[in-house]
């Protein structure tokens, strides 16, 4: 894996950690009626997207399994159509998807030789 590459998992590792913590014991009504986490869930998603949108074309093709194409249009949808978006979809992205992501990354940087 290029220093990049590991770069970038590294930086998917520890937003999705942090995605979680922030939103650990809250739930969708309660990410309803609390605008301030709308906004550190959605940007962590945001930051995630990126990121896999700057991964290598080889990496993302070794590992077929994750929807790297999805992370990157959801950031894409949350960038520049934020005002439209569905916040219970926010969430469950966040609550369902981010927890699957993260256990993939760090397999990915186990795989790679890089602690994960």
């Amino acid at each position: 894996m290029n220093e990049r590459d590991e770069t970038r998992l590294e930086w998917i590792k520890e937003e999705s950690e942090y995605l979680l913590e922030r939103a650990e014991g809250y739930d969708v009504e309660d990410f309803i009626d609390d605008r301030d986490l709308q906004h550190i869930v959605t940007m962590a998603l945001i930051n995630i997207g990126e990121s896999v949108k700057t991964l290598s074309k080889d990496l993302k093709e070794r590992y077929p399994e994750i929807k790297w194409r999805d992370i990157g249009a959801l950031r894409d949808i949350a960038v520049h159509k934020y005002e439209k978006l569905r916040m219970e979809d926010i969430w469950e992205n966040a609550t369902v998807d981010v927890p699957v992501l993260l256990k993939q990354v760090k397999e990915i940087l186990r795989n790679e030789g890089v602690e994960g």
